[in-house]
């Protein structure tokens, strides 16, 4: 079986949200994490072709830039006092908007907004929503 792209957005964020945890994980820690999880998956992708691991892999590799631009943009909050669940969620779609051209801002946006609705809280699908949508505006997506 072949996960859909959401799927593999859901299972990146999970595995992205359980790792922040821990300290930043080295690229071998992520990468047996990943395939430890993946295996519950059922599916035939490995993880080097997988939407998932792009994603994963992504949000580790340009987190500092990431948690940049959100502390930027997430105003009166500062990014330790952001729940871990909208953290996680936003470094994804951040990752995703500013990395993946081929999606489109509303799919991401959207997508994180389900993420938000179906992980965090009453307000948090209203606080990615803010985030992201002045990040895509301000770089043109």
């Amino acid at each position: 079986m072949t996960p859909t792209r959401r799927q593999q957005r859901r299972f990146a964020f999970q595995l992205v949200y359980a790792l922040s945890f821990g300290q930043n994980p080295s690229k071998d820690v992520l990468a047996a994490s990943f395939d430890n999880f993946w295996a519950e998956e059922e599916t035939d992708m490995d993880r080097e072709q997988s939407y998932a691991w792009i994603l994963t892999e992504g949000v580790f590799e340009h987190r500092e830039a990431l948690d940049n631009i959100i502390a930027g943009h997430s105003r009166h909050w500062k990014l330790e006092r952001i729940a871990r669940v909208e953290l996680a969620i936003l470094r994804l779609a951040l990752f995703e908007l500013l990395h993946m051209p081929d999606v489109p801002a509303k799919v991401v946006i959207n997508e994180a907004v389900e993420l938000a609705k179906d992980f965090g809280d009453d307000n948090s699908g209203t606080f990615v929503n803010g985030v992201l949508d002045a990040v895509a505006r301000e770089n043109g997506r």
